[in-house]
């Protein structure tokens, strides 16, 4: 393991971090507001397109909860462990194997971010087409136009404060639960779940897929709806107290968790697996239309541009702190740290919002779908996790730095820690080659940006043999990918 380093926030005796910070109800709406954002209304058509069947998405469901229980763990045992490791995702991985590996994590965080936001946009316009049909799918020129001005409004609003932005994150949350528990109130009221429905659904049709096959194609729409669940810790610096990170995440995890289920079980029992396969982006939409009628469909459309608006301004929010506390703590260039008179970062802000209009123009030149820009973005953000689980994993084996006030127990760290990097590394293999092509090809321009900000602190570049071999791997890989795209004979899209 690397050198673990305390180049963070000073927190109190007490555990305040700051006192003016966000509190508790803040924090965990932060995590719902990042996890609740398009994947739910269009969870139930990606598993059914994937061919999976009622049977597979229960065990789909029942090593999510698992996983993303185990993962949810690490990154609370290690708020507690580590608490001066804020914006733990680039910290993390930096403490446990180096500044190269942590700048990977953060970086594949950030990218994560900026993606998400590509997807959330194309998935906003394409519910608004449901009302203004000129906004088509949500991919053409006039939604890339009108995506461009929302996502500088709220930059905008970001470079008043992350404080601020925050608060107005609360009521949009709230606002966007109300069509989530009118579409498990209906169902469940109007009686329109059908046993015998759910029970054809169960194993499926003759010459389909294989069991196995069905549950490995739910885990990326699986990780995509729970990508967020990490929210608190990454504005971990931002908050009031230390206890307040870790409780914000496993609050957030329950709420989203319970709400999750109960909306993809319902949603088997309305319509057969084939036809859910079929329905438009959202399908939730489809699903509750043929429930209960066209209102059905506005009652959700309404609900994704809701939730929408809020998950983009979370993780414009999100997309700003990662970068901005890897070059507080050391690896991304010094630029990165600056802040406006509000506090907000203001160079990160306006980068990641770059980046993302940048995805937003190719989005129309490829004609690329909220699906696409999803994948990318769990392809992306699976460095982080696997890296925070591996951390948490050495250091409870270890026994290192776990005899501390508010450190986790031995044994949890251990189960946990163990648990979330065996989780993490099955969802990189379930990624298959697609996954690999996509996240080194995201990855190789990273090693420029490395080693400016190694540079600009005068420090060696790539010091650590591992750090050689990864950024050798990463740059072979992605030329060959980037030659199998463009001779035909593995396209990424």
């Amino acid at each position: 393991m690397g050198q673990e380093r305390d180049t963070a926030v000073d927190v109190g005796s007490d555990g305040i971090i700051d006192p003016e910070g966000l509190d508790l109800f803040r924090l965990t709406m932060m995590v719902i507001t990042a996890s609740i954002c398009g994947g739910i209304f269009s969870l139930a058509g990606d598993m059914a397109a994937g061919g999976a069947n009622s049977g597979a998405v229960i065990v789909s469901w029942a090593i999510c909860f698992i996983g993303v229980f185990a993962l949810m763990m690490v990154f609370n045992g290690l708020s507690q462990a580590r608490p001066k490791l804020t914006g733990g995702i680039y910290a993390y991985a930096a403490a446990g194997f180096g500044d190269y590996v942590g700048f990977n994590s953060a970086w594949g965080y950030w990218i994560s971010a900026c993606l998400s936001n590509v997807s959330f946009a194309l998935l906003l316009f394409s519910a608004l087409g449901y009302f203004f049909p000129a906004f088509g799918e949500g991919n053409n020129v006039l939604s890339i136009v009108c995506a461009s001005i929302f996502l500088w409004i709220l930059t905008f609003l970001v470079t008043r404060g992350v404080k601020e932005a925050a608060g107005i994150n609360v009521i949009v949350t709230l606002a966007k639960l109300v069509p989530l528990g009118l579409f498990v109130l209906s169902i469940v009221l109007l009686g329109k779940f059908d046993p015998a429905i759910f029970m054809d659904n169960f194993w499926g049709e003759p010459g389909g897929p294989s069991f196995g096959e069905q549950v490995v194609s739910t885990m990326i729409a699986l990780v995509w709806v729970f990508t967020g669940i990490e929210g608190a810790v990454v504005i971990s610096g931002r908050a009031k107290y230390v206890k307040d990170v870790g409780r914000a995440t496993a609050l957030g995890f329950i709420a989203v968790f319970v709400l999750y289920l109960f909306i993809s079980l319902l949603s088997l029992g309305i319509m057969p697996r084939s036809e859910m396969a079929d329905l438009a982006t959202p399908s939730m939409a489809g699903i509750l239309e043929h429930a209960i009628g066209p209102v059905g469909a506005a009652v959700v459309n309404l609900g994704v541009i809701l939730s929408l608006v809020g998950a983009m301004l979370g993780y414009v929010i999100i997309a700003a702190e990662t970068p901005f506390e890897a070059a507080r703590q050391g690896t991304f260039p010094l630029a990165f740290a600056k802040t406006n008179k509000q506090g907000a970062p203001i160079v990160t802000v306006l980068v990641s919002s770059g980046i993302t209009q940048l995805f937003l123009i190719l989005s129309v030149i490829a004609a690329s779908t909220y699906q696409f820009f999803y994948s990318c973005a769990v392809n992306t953000i699976l460095i982080p996790y696997v890296c925070s689980a591996a951390y948490y994993m050495v250091i409870g084996w270890k026994n290192e730095g776990l005899d501390g006030p508010r450190a986790p127990k031995l044994w949890v760290a251990r189960l946990f820690g163990t648990l979330g990097f065996i989780y993490t590394i099955f969802l990189v293999w379930s990624t298959g080659l697609q996954g690999v092509m996509i996240t080194t090809i995201l990855f190789a321009p990273a090693i420029v940006v490395y080693a400016l900000g190694e540079r600009g602190r005068g420090k060696a570049v790539l010091p650590l043999a591992h750090d050689k071999v990864i950024a050798v791997v990463v740059v072979v890989v992605a030329v060959i990918s980037l030659y199998l795209h463009f001779a035909g004979i593995a396209p990424i899209v």
